[in-house]
């Protein structure tokens, strides 16, 4: 059974909204004020220390 693109949910990066690929190494963790959203980071925000901010509680973090 192949899955093309369309069927497949990649998660978004929360500081720059693009979709981290399986191959690259991102990180999530809940969000560290409420902790009932998970933040996705890509690697590239990572580096850069790129701030995210949490869609439900509005925390912003580095």
């Amino acid at each position: 059974m192949r899955v093309t693109m369309s069927e497949l949910k990649l998660p978004v990066c929360s500081s720059c909204g693009r979709p981290i690929p399986p191959h690259e190494r991102g990180v999530r963790f809940p969000c560290p004020n409420c902790g009932e959203v998970i933040i996705w980071r890509c690697p590239r925000c990572r580096k850069m220390v790129n701030p995210y901010k949490c869609p439900k509680c509005g925390f912003e973090g580095p």
